[in-house]
């Protein structure tokens, strides 16, 4: 069954505010994809969209081949998982999950199988008679997606789903949910601002800006190669510097940084000499190895973390640009303290340039 999502130049205003700007994307059959983006950006209303909770100013929501102009939420074929979960707390485990099913007319034996089939998947069988209140963040968690799944939806919709939860379930819930959209084989929406959730999850990534889609891609792809400066930005930790463009080739492009002199990185094949742009190198990527790399220069350190199996330095170029380096713990020395001078260097291949400055 094509379970695909197109959402067809749709637009969604709200009197004179537009929430989501024109956005023209296909969600493949059986893909787990997220929204990412602060919040504010829009994500959920897209969520809303699709469910049908909302319907577009402008544009149509398509899933599989089928218009879903005038078709209500409890129409469609897809189920939401809300930030809150909104379980019943005065039924059992078994009437939460069982609730779509009895709404739909299905007998109780059927719908007592299917409550069975669904907490074996979520690896809760024998929970059945459980209270809500007996149950764990993270069993919450899996009864909610087993109950969305009891109507059997082509499209499951998820509302930032894991935002109340501790960071180590956190995480463990990520190769849950992982784990169950493999199974099952359903189209898997996920909203977040939470990177590490989208980035670990996800077949792909769409990044969102006010209202705006700045970027799709796959996680690797949108880490290693962001087209704009917002997602440069806000997908992991980058260090940015800006300058003017003085040369290019096809491959590379040098910046004027002003104080830190003339910096090179890879070419994205949109800018033009004169252009003001933006130089993006990952914490990971500066080495303190001066002499390894073409792009050098001098910075005071202003901090620094220990963080286990990597120390993260913060230091200061040039009096006002601040940057971050992480490197691996074997490589601290007892000279390592605020205000001492370190020379840095960096490899060409491994940083980006891109058009523009001032958003930064």
């Amino acid at each position: 069954m094509d379970s695909s999502i197109h959402l067809d130049n749709i637009v969604m205003q709200f009197g004179e505010f537009t929430a989501v700007q024109q956005l023209d994307l296909k969600i493949e059959s059986g893909e787990f994809f997220s929204f990412l983006g602060p919040s504010g950006c829009g994500k959920t209303t897209i969520l809303n969209m699709i469910s049908g909770f909302l319907q577009p100013t402008q544009g149509n929501v398509y899933i599989g081949d089928r218009n879903m102009q005038g078709v209500p939420a409890n129409k469609r074929p897809t189920s939401m998982i809300f930030q809150n979960l909104a379980l019943f707390p005065l039924m059992s485990v078994a009437e939460n999950i069982e609730f779509g099913l009895e709404v739909r007319g299905i007998k109780k034996a059927e719908r007592r199988k299917t409550s069975n089939r669904l907490l074996e998947l979520v690896d809760l069988a024998g929970s059945d008679n459980k209270k809500i209140s007996e149950l764990s963040g993270g069993q919450k968690q899996r009864i909610a997606i087993a109950r969305a799944l009891a109507v059997e939806p082509q499209v499951l919709l998820l509302d930032e789903p894991l935002s109340a939860l501790d960071l180590k379930l956190r995480q463990h819930m990520r190769n849950e949910l992982k784990e169950l959209q493999r199974k099952t084989g359903i189209t898997f929406i996920y909203i977040t601002h939470d990177q590490g959730e989208a980035l670990t999850m996800s077949d792909r990534v769409a990044v969102m800006s006010a209202g705006k889609l700045q970027q799709v891609a796959d996680p690797i792809t949108l880490y290693r190669q962001p087209q704009t400066i917002f997602t440069a930005g806000f997908v992991g930790e980058n260090n940015a510097i800006q300058g003017q463009v003085t040369d290019m080739n096809a491959q590379f492009v040098t910046l004027d940084c002003r104080e830190l002199g003339l910096l090179q990185g890879r070419n994205p094949g949109n800018l033009n000499r004169g252009d003001n742009a933006t130089l993006f190198i990952r914490p990971e990527h500066i080495s303190l190895d001066y002499e390894r790399h073409a792009n050098q220069f001098r910075a005071s350190i202003e901090e620094v973390n220990f963080e286990g199996s990597y120390l993260t330095l913060v230091a200061m170029a040039n009096d006002h640009i601040k940057l971050t380096v992480q490197i691996s713990s074997d490589q601290y020395l007892a000279s390592m303290v605020p205000h001492s001078e370190i020379r840095l260097s960096f490899n060409s291949a491994e940083a980006i340039v891109i058009s523009g400055g001032n958003d930064v």
